[in-house]
C-alpha cells in the first residue's frame, strides 16, 4: 500500500493524500520518500494547484511516527531524518503552484509544520492544530517555526510554539493560521468550492501570482533559518529529556 496517494483530477487540482489512516497519517521514512515523489509529480503535471490532506476524518497528520523515530538516538541520526523532511517543507514553501493544506482532522507536531509550509490552510470545524514539540523536549525540526513566523503575526506564532497546546478551528481562524473553516457536509466538496475561484483563471495566471508570492520571500534567509532549526532540534533530540518524553508518550494508555 502506498503511504502517499496522488490523485490528479480534471478540474485542475492534484490531491496529495497522506495514506496511513490507522496511524493518524503519521510520517515515517516511507512517507518522506513518497512525499518527495508526489511533489515531483504534482510539479510537472497539468494541475493549477495542489491540495495536501490526510486520509479519513480524524487526522491531517499526527507528526513524526514516534514508534519508528524513537530508534533515532543521536543528534547525527536525527539530523539525517530532519534534513530530508526539512527539504520537503522548503520545497512546498517555494512550490511553483498554489498549495493548500486541507486539515481534515488534527495536525500535531510535525503535522502542524507541514501545514505551515502551504500557502493556504483550511479545515473542518473539528480540526485542531498543535505545535506540541516542546512537550517532547525538542523544538520544531522540519522548518515549521521558520515558516510559521512567515504565515501569522509574530506574537501569535510565538504563542503557538511556546504554549505547545492544541488550538481549535475557531482560534486558528482568529489568529490567521486558518483562512477558512469548511462547514459543508462533504469536506472535499467544500475544499473544491473554496479554490474554485482560483481555478477559473488560466494556469499561467495562477503560476504568475504564485511566483510573485515566492519572490517576496528571502529564500536564502529562510533556508538558513530552517537549517539552524534542524541543527537545534537534532541537538535536543539526543537529550535524556526528549527520549524520556517519547517513551512516556508511547507508553500512555491508548484511546481511539
Amino acid at each position: 500500500m502506498n503511504t502517499v496517494k496522488v490523485i490528479q483530477e480534471d478540474n485542475g487540482i492534484t490531491w496529495i493524500v497522506l495514506n496511513r489512516e490507522e496511524m493518524r497519517n503519521a510520517i515515517n521514512h516511507d512517507v518522506i520518500d513518497e512525499l518527495e515523489k508526489a511533489l515531483l509529480t504534482a510539479e510537472h503535471d497539468d494541475s493549477k494547484l495542489v491540495v495536501l490532506t490526510g486520509e479519513g476524518n480524524r487526522a491531517f497528520c499526527s507528526g513524526g511516527d514516534l514508534s519508528t523515530f524513537q530508534h533515532l538516538q543521536t543528534a547525527k541520526e536525527a539530523k539525517k531524518m530532519l534534513e530530508k523532511m526539512g527539504t520537503i517543507l522548503e520545497k512546498i514553501a517555494f512550490f511553483p503552484k498554489i498549495t493548500v493544506a486541507a486539515l481534515n482532522g488534527i495536525a500535531v507536531g510535525g503535522g502542524s509544520e507541514l501545514a505551515s509550509a502551504c500557502d493556504f490552510r483550511i479545515g473542518t470545524p473539528a480540526c485542531k492544530v498543535g505545535f506540541v514539540q516542546a512537550t517532547l523536549g525538542i523544538t520544531t525540526g522540519w522548518g515549521g517555526s521558520t515558516l510559521l513566523f512567515e504565515k501569522v503575526a509574530v506574537t501569535e506564532a510565538l504563542n503557538m510554539l511556546l504554549s505547545a497546546r492544541m488550538y481549535t478551528s475557531e482560534e486558528l481562524l482568529h489568529n490567521g493560521f486558518l483562512q477558512s473553516v469548511i462547514e459543508d457536509e462533504s469536506f472535499k466538496d467544500g475544499v473544491i468550492s473554496y479554490v474554485e475561484p482560483f481555478l477559473q483563471h488560466s494556469k499561467e495566471v495562477v503560476l504568475a501570482y504564485k511566483s510573485k508570492l515566492v519572490n517576496r520571500y528571502d529564500k536564502n534567509l529562510i533556508h538558513e533559518n530552517i537549517q539552524k532549526e534542524i541543527r537545534e532540534c537534532a541537538r535536543l533530540w539526543e537529550s535524556a529529556e526528549h527520549h524520556e518524553a517519547v517513551q512516556a508518550f508511547l507508553n500512555r494508555p491508548k484511546n481511539n
